[in-house]
């Protein structure tokens, strides 16, 4: 049955009120960090993240002495620094000639001679105190509070949908709660602390870092400012931290070591922080921080809590309510680090679900908000000096994991900070691409910082990855299919168009087939046994390099249809799209890694590179392409058979992939290899150690097992797959507010596994061909229209 209407039953997504991470004890904050960057510390994964894309904390909720954590987006060491090498370009028709010979061995110690970065690069994944730098923490703000007696009745909670920490105690027959947010309009983090009885707050606050810095009053307010190293002997970025605290009756002294209230009813804490980066290259400096700072604490500081709160919540709520995810009914009577141990145990707990897949919208929203940098591989929270892998942006499938739930969880905002940056690289990428390869357009290899890095790694195994430009780009179509942003897509058309100039002058014709194919190149980190026995990770046409490039070909054709531009250039892209050598089936029914069947050193790789085609391309799908599917199961199956998605990151890209495949039970398999290996108690991701892009892929692969768009109808329309890959567990449930691609919202309820009605709300218009197992139904919508179809 099918009918129109403007409102409906399922009309918005609606508040759940269970969706809270909440804890019986505090995160211990005496514990100290382990100095080493690479080891996680475990108290600090018990602290509970607030942010708003620029200001993020880690909050611990100790009842003696709380912490909390402070980052800010920009607090980066190290500089801009040329790392082109000029010697690259000679040695690479020798590679090339050496690969299509068979002379791996002499190929691969060529390559990792030549295709290498100049200067020290990333350090090896340790930049701290090299030009490459790393991202590091703004410091910590530590509460000493002068009550030291026992404490009972405690509860500390992260509320997703207010964005707000809560910590609650009774001690010495006094209630006390602590309430602490970021707020992205006013830009402070804000921590409220109230009493039950009168004059019952006292406690020292106190700024500090673990170098380079200094404390000091100034107008009533504790200042923490310092530059970090640049990584070539002297000061690199500047920062400034500001705090102020308002008491209501009792009194506040300021003096070089921190802040002291005494005997006050409720005190109102405000903090911001800045520094002097911008992203613009080629400088990267001119941030007014210190009348940033000023600016912000002054006018928060005239505001009343109630009205900090409302305009945090008014601003955070929208974009949060927009979806809604509901397995579970019940009342959430445990704690979710309780709840983390029992699902290990068991293996089923349907508000776990619900609740890992808005968390991952949360921290999305925390870490990354238009006019902010991007989400990096700990989103914006760490407390290491040297974090790991410099908690830089991986290009070959990290900072595009970040990003897989912006669209689909209706977060496309979110989403602008990853194109900011984008658009940033393509001056030192075309610099690069200059240097390196004589070539036009721009490239990235498969790591980039804040401060423009575009050139391969310091190791060719890893580094050189040159698919990296059209992965990223990948992204510009997909918000442009998701929202039909003709404007956006119009700015981004030459990043695009710039990027196919890179390839169509790095790709080569390979000699005995006539296709065109990218080399010398990786499949991400991963490595082959050459024909002479020899271990090698660089070849001629990877298949994933191959199949980034047939997305990017494919893309700008789509763009440049849709923007109206027909000229020589789009022809010469159709007809290399054409050439390009495509994917292929081994002899044992499995997707081939590598353009010959050479045995994997390691079958079961984290990497799963060479089914980018799969997902999140779509160049292979069940409709189109049946006979690469079933290949590319086959290696799914024999990947993860051989100890493959054993990281975080890893297992949650085989949700994705599984569900693909419309594997519901695999899918979910995976998605709980996720949860039971790699989730921490405060549910962070682990690689380990800790790694964000595990709870976006997580988000993003449970939206893809409900809802799909990826693969267009015969006559080259919208298709929407509902409910693809339900697991039989997943019984009943309902998800409002998803996006589709062709800029549809969809909202679903189903009772049984069985599917019981879908509205679907066009933005801007259109026709779509809605699928549930057999079934189809054709919808067409005017710009706001809904339907309502009842299965």
């Amino acid at each position: 049955m099918l009918f129109g209407c403007f409102l409906s039953a399922m009309v918005q997504a609606q508040p759940q009120p269970n969706l809270k991470l909440w804890y019986t004890k505090p995160a211990n904050a005496q514990a100290p960090d382990d100095p080493n960057g690479w080891k996680d510390d475990p108290e600090w994964l018990k602290a509970l993240p607030l942010g708003n894309g620029s200001l993020g904390a880690m909050v611990f909720g100790d009842v003696p002495r709380e912490r909390l954590q402070l980052n800010e987006e920009s607090m980066w060491s190290g500089s801009p620094d040329d790392n082109n090498n000029p010697q690259a370009f000679a040695a690479q028709a020798e590679i090339r000639k050496l690969l299509f010979a068979g002379k791996y061995q002499e190929a691969t110690a060529l390559t990792n001679k030549t295709q290498i970065a100049k200067g020290q690069g990333s350090g090896h994944g340790n930049g701290s105190t090299v030009p490459f730098g790393s991202f590091q923490p703004l410091g910590e703000l530590y509460l000493d509070f002068t009550q030291k007696a026992p404490y009972q009745n405690y509860r500390r909670e992260l509320d997703l949908n207010n964005a707000v920490v809560r910590v609650s105690y009774t001690q010495n027959n006094v209630q006390f709660q602590r309430e602490v947010f970021i707020s992205q309009p006013d830009q402070v983090m804000v921590v409220h602390l109230t009493a039950s009885k009168p004059g019952q707050l006292s406690f020292t606050a106190q700024l500090t870092r673990a170098e380079r810095f200094r404390t000091y009053p100034e107008n009533g307010q504790l200042v923490m400012a310092g530059k970090l190293s640049n990584g070539k002997g002297g000061d690199g970025l500047a920062y400034m931290t500001r705090l102020k605290a308002l008491v209501t009756k009792g009194s506040v002294k300021y003096s070089n070591t921190g802040l002291t209230v005494q005997g006050a009813n409720e005190v109102t804490l405000l903090l911001t922080a800045s520094t002097d980066y911008k992203l613009e290259y080629p400088t990267y400096k001119g941030r007014d921080y210190v009348n940033i700072t000023q600016s912000n604490l002054q006018k928060s500081a005239q505001k009343p809590y109630k009205q900090l709160l409302n305009r945090h919540l008014t601003e955070y709520q929208p974009y949060f309510k927009r979806v809604s995810f509901n397995l579970f009914t019940g009342e959430d009577k445990l704690p979710t680090d309780e709840r983390l141990a029992n699902f290990k145990n068991n293996s089923t707990d349907q508000h776990l679900y619900e609740l890992l897949f808005q968390y991952g919208r949360y921290l999305l929203i925390a870490s990354s908000r238009p006019g902010t940098l991007p989400a990096n591989l700990q989103g914006i929270w760490t407390n290491k000096l040297q974090t790991p892998w410099n908690g830089d942006y991986h290009t070959n499938i990290n900072i595009q994991m970040n990003y897989w739930p912006a669209e689909v969880t209706n977060l496309p905002e979110m989403h602008l900070p990853y194109f900011d940056l984008l658009r940033s690289l393509t001056k030192p990428g075309s610099e690069t691409a200059r240097v390196h390869y004589h070539a036009r357009g721009w490239v990235i290899h498969p790591i980039t910082n804040v401060w423009g890095y575009t050139a391969p790694g310091e190791e060719a195994g890893w580094g050189m990855h040159t698919g990296a430009t059209a992965w990223l780009c990948q992204h510009i179509a997909e918000h442009y299919r998701f929202t039909q942003d003709k404007a956006f897509l119009q700015q981004h058309y030459p990043v695009l168009k710039a990027a196919t100039e890179f390839y169509l002058d790095w790709l080569v014709v390979h000699p005995q087939t006539g296709k065109l194919v990218s080399g010398p190149a990786g499949s991400p980190e991963n490595t082959f046994i050459a024909p002479d026995g020899s271990k090698s990770q660089i070849s001629m046409g990877p298949a994933h390099e191959q199949q980034v490039i047939w997305q990017l070909f494919h893309d700008f054709r789509m763009a440049s249809t849709v923007l109206g531009v027909q000229d020589d250039w789009t022809k010469r892209i159709a007809q290399a799209q054409q050439q390009l050598a495509g994917p292929q089936i081994g002899s044992d029914g499995r997707l081939m890694e590598w353009a010959s069947e050479f045995p994997e050193a390691e079958p079961g790789h984290r990497h799963i590179s060479h089914l980018f085609a799969l997902h999140p391309g779509n160049q292979i799908n069940l409709i189109q392409t049946p006979e690469l599917a079933a290949a590319a199961k086959k290696s799914l199956d024999y990947r993860i058979a051989k100890g493959g998605g054993h990281t975080g990151w890893s297992a949650a890209w085989l949700v994705s992939q599984y569900a693909r495949l419309k594997e519901a039970e695999k899918a979910k398999s995976s998605l709980d290899v996720v949860i039971t290996k790699s989730t921490s108690p405060n549910l962070f991701g682990q690689h380990p150690p800790f790694q964000m892009d595990a709870n976006f892929g997580t988000t993003a692969g449970m939206a893809e097992m409900l809802l799909q768009s990826h693969v267009p109808t015969a006559s080259g329309g919208v298709l929407l797959d509902l409910l693809p890959a339900l697991p039989a567990s997943w019984a009943k449930g309902q998800i409002n507010g998803l996006k589709a691609r062709g800029g549809f919202e969809v909202n679903m309820n189903w009772q049984n596994n069985r599917l019981q009605q879908t509205e679907i709300r066009s933005i801007k218009g259109g026709e779509a061909t809605l699928q549930y197992g057999n079934q189809s139904k054709i919808v067409k919508l005017q710009p706001g229209q809904k339907q309502v179809i009842a299965w």
